[in-house]
């Protein structure tokens, strides 16, 4: 498997500590069956000042320790770019790195707070060749009241990345209900671990694999963590890649059931 959003260079952010901790998280990802990762710290004006070049010398210093211990894990760039207008420039002077060099980028949306022309910003970056892929929407606070924003996305060509954990309830029930109505709904492109420690956050990968299998079907499952994923590492146009499942009638009622129970109205209750 192949993990595309995965903080794990140590003492860059907020993800692993220091080099004890990236190299316990290396392992448990060695051991969920993950052979790649993309490494891909914040980049978040104020808060995390990574720099593409910085990212790419923290990946060989860490790749260099793996090697030397023999661990069979290859490390790519990224970054989780929080979004901000002027990433196209950003991007194209090598300030900001998409995955693997590729025109995939990891796009993080403020977590309690729609932004503003967000389908706007998501659009022009498409329009400047990028294809932005929308990190963990299913934890962001404010998505039940604004679903709708996630379908038009979707259809205007935005990638959707859910997160392991979510599905199988690590981040409570509200996160999961979104991943399931999402997967029923056919709106998720991948899933990633967002692995940030050893605990909560480890980077565990094949759960979310098979919760998501238990919804979608095992082919599209593997889809989700192997076929996307070494298609974004390769750069394939999306248009290439398996498309999207069609929702089923029965599951879309039934999901649509469920975010009735979760939300009333535009009220979000987690």
């Amino acid at each position: 498997m192949l993990d595309l959003h995965c903080h794990i260079l140590p003492g860059i952010d907020d993800g692993a500590k220091d080099l004890d901790t990236a190299l316990a998280m290396a392992r448990i990802a060695i051991d969920d069956g993950i052979d790649t990762i993309a490494c891909t710290p914040h980049i978040y004006p104020g808060m995390y000042e990574n720099t593409a070049t910085g990212i790419r010398a923290a990946i060989a210093a860490f790749q260099a320790e793996l090697d030397q211990r023999d661990m069979p894990l290859k490390l790519l760039e990224g970054a989780d770019v929080y979004l901000e207008p002027g990433l196209d420039v950003a991007i194209k002077a090598d300030r900001v790195p998409t995955l693997a060099g590729s025109r995939y980028l990891l796009l993080e949306p403020p977590h309690h707070v729609m932004p503003p022309h967000f389908e706007e910003t998501v659009f022009g970056l498409k329009m400047a060749g990028y294809v932005p892929v929308i990190t963990h929407p299913e934890r962001l606070t404010w998505i039940p009241g604004h679903y709708d924003v996630l379908e038009r996305m979707v259809n205007a060509g935005a990638w959707m990345q859910i997160t392991a954990g979510s599905i199988t309830g690590r981040f409570g029930g509200g996160p999961k209900q979104v991943c399931e109505r999402m997967l029923d709904d056919g709106l998720v492109h991948i899933i990633a671990t967002d692995a940030h420690n050893l605990s909560r956050r480890a980077p565990y990968l094949a759960e979310g694999r098979d919760a998501a299998a238990q919804r979608v079907g095992a082919a599209e499952a593997e889809h989700l963590v192997t076929t996307r994923p070494a298609g974004i590492i390769a750069d394939t146009p999306p248009g290439q890649l398996p498309p999207l499942p069609q929702a089923k009638t029965e599951r879309r009622q039934r999901s649509r059931s469920l975010w009735q129970k979760l939300v009333g109205g535009d009220k979000v209750r987690w």
